[in-house]
């Protein structure tokens, strides 16, 4: 469009200067006829161009609708094309969208990588130093310490933080091998493709799943009227208030813990699962995805088995029968949605009942509870000091 604008321009310019006879009208008609060959030229190029890139995205129809406006223009513009190769410039400008945004990351530094040299290394010091810097390590040890990174505890928050410390740690970090180590721990070893997933990081990051990096906490509160004063004239009100703690852990088992603790003095003592509070259950949880799209987790705790002591010799003149033991399993299930910005962090009860095996006769009765409002959603809460170490490598 500017170069036809040009060309009008020149043209008008031309037509308002006075003549000076036949010749110098017969030299601006030359001059106005090269301009307007130019203009033809440099737009059939464009064209021409166009169609080349069409056809090579497999665009076949639109590549011969600019093939013809280009011969149109130019029945030669394909001899009078140069066919270079492009510059390293002009590669990495492909990368780039319209609104000057990378569009594939990875495959850009990957891709500056190849253009810097024929043997790159991951990174490269900043400054010189006496010692030896990390990017003489091979990369199959980098890769090591990366999986010591994410941990056993999968600990991929920790893992994108260090893929912005440079151009190499984000390609390592965006290492397929160890996303799909990730989602194995998670859904088993049924899982062997990222299907209907782009990649394994894409399938880790928006496939539901609960969080392994902090506890689920759910608190409730009521009224409990109080026996009446002695004159009859008022009743006392007790407000109750208890916490519900749910601790996953990416093996498959899990801790539960009610209690009327706060939150600040319990969370610390969850980071395990050897805790030394009596009231901890302890058991194992499963995924479930229905076939509405809904994932719901259904977990069996109980309360952990210890070594019989010594009974006391106070009670031994005791007359009265002792109970009979049974041991108690509980039964849990939770539909795990997102809520706000973050994914994955709230439980919502679906179930839950208590499973009675008498010891003695065998006998199993089974109690299911109503899901009143006594039973509050669980919401999640990151916890920095169950990821501030690493027990052993993914």
């Amino acid at each position: 469009m500017e170069l036809e604008l040009s060309a009008f321009r020149a043209q008008w310019m031309s037509e308002l200067k006075p003549s000076s006879g036949s010749s110098g009208r017969h030299l601006r008609a030359q001059d106005l006829k090269w301009t307007q060959e130019i203009v033809r030229e440099e737009k059939a190029t464009k064209l021409f161009l166009r169609a080349v890139q069409k056809e090579q995205t497999g665009a076949v129809y639109e590549a011969i609708k600019f093939y013809r406006l280009a011969m149109q223009l130019d029945p030669d513009i394909e001899f009078k094309i140069n066919y270079s190769r492009p510059t390293d410039a002009n590669k990495a400008e492909d990368n780039f969208d319209a609104d000057g945004e990378i569009e594939d990351l990875l495959a850009y530094f990957e891709q500056q990588f190849t253009l810097e040299s024929s043997f790159p290394k991951i990174c490269t010091p900043e400054l010189e130093m006496t010692q030896t810097h990390i990017s003489a390590l091979p990369r199959e040890i980098l890769m090591y310490i990366f999986r010591w990174v994410v941990s056993s505890d999968l600990d991929m928050r920790t893992l994108e933080q260090l893929s912005l410390v440079c151009r190499g740690f984000y390609i390592c970090a965006r290492d397929p091998e160890i996303w799909r180590s990730a989602c194995t721990r998670i859904w088993g070893c049924n899982c062997t493709k990222p299907v209907p997933f782009n990649s394994w990081r894409e399938m880790f990051l928006h496939r539901p799943h609960v969080r392994f990096d902090g506890v689920y906490i759910s608190k409730t509160s009521y009224v409990r009227q109080g026996e009446k004063s002695l004159d009859g004239f008022y009743r006392a009100c007790h407000q109750v208030e208890f916490f519900r703690y749910l601790r996953f852990f990416p093996d498959g088992q899990v801790l539960m813990l009610t209690t009327p603790e706060d939150p600040l003095s319990v969370v610390s003592r969850l980071r395990t699962r050897n805790t030394r509070m009596d009231s901890v259950l302890l058991g194992h949880f499963r995924l479930l995805q229905e076939t509405d799209n809904q994932t719901k987790v259904f977990a069996v705790v109980c309360k952990k088995k210890e070594e019989k002591t010594a009974e006391i010799q106070r009670n031994r003149f005791c007359r009265r029968n002792p109970a009979p033991e049974a041991e108690h399993i509980f039964h849990v299930g939770l539909h795990l949605t997102s809520r706000g910005h973050q994914s994955f962090n709230k439980l919502v009860w679906i179930h839950h009942s208590c499973h009675i095996t008498y010891k003695l006769t065998g006998e199993t009765v089974i109690t299911a509870f109503d899901l009143d409002k006594m039973y509050t959603p669980f919401s999640f809460a990151r916890v920095k000091s169950y990821t501030a170490s690493s027990e052993q490598p993914l």
